[in-house]
């Protein structure tokens, strides 16, 4: 059986979300949950300044963007493409291309969520990367990005410097 790979659909702008219903929709009615396995439209929670007050609110991080994790062949390709709304898979010509690990990663599909135990103000040593075995000290966490940010002296001036959590521990 073909491998499952992420593929990213061209949309009518603001047509994301009628279009992950249709589609869903359409793999309940002709059995295909076994051939497209998820339908999603990347989200990201922002804060928003409006009169004066701060308000948390969820944007696409594409619009005019769906991303359909699917095995690719014939029906699901047809299904895909002659659903109301798309205007096309994202690709040279009619070939559509899967995205890589690389290109998923930033998107927080498919990723760990790292249990991180650290809190601001630790002192830290860098293990790995360009940074490795310098001592610094947390001054901010960005649990979205997975990453800390700590001070390092770069020729005599305080840098601060984003790590990811992987490649820091506690002294």
């Amino acid at each position: 059986m073909a491998e499952a790979n992420w593929y990213v659909v061209h949309t009518y702008s603001g047509y994301e979300n009628k279009v992950k219903a249709n589609i869903e929709k359409t793999i309940e009615n002709r059995n295909l949950q076994d051939q497209i396995l998820e339908v999603t439209v990347p989200m990201q929670d922002m804060v928003e300044m409006k009169n004066g007050s701060k308000k948390q609110v969820s944007k696409k991080m594409f619009p005019g963007y769906v991303l359909i994790h699917m095995i690719m062949n014939d029906d699901t390709w047809y299904v895909v493409r002659n659903t109301r709304g798309v205007t096309g898979f994202v690709g040279p010509g009619s070939k559509p291309v899967p995205l890589t690990e690389e290109e998923m990663k930033p998107l927080g599909i498919n990723t760990p969520e790292i249990v991180f135990d650290l809190n601001m103000g630790d002192t830290v040593t860098v293990t790995s990367g360009v940074w490795e075995n310098t001592v610094g000290v947390i001054k901010g966490i960005n649990q979205n990005k997975q990453s800390v940010t700590i001070n390092v002296d770069m020729f005599g001036r305080e840098t601060p410097v984003e790590i990811s959590f992987t490649e820091v521990k506690k002294m």
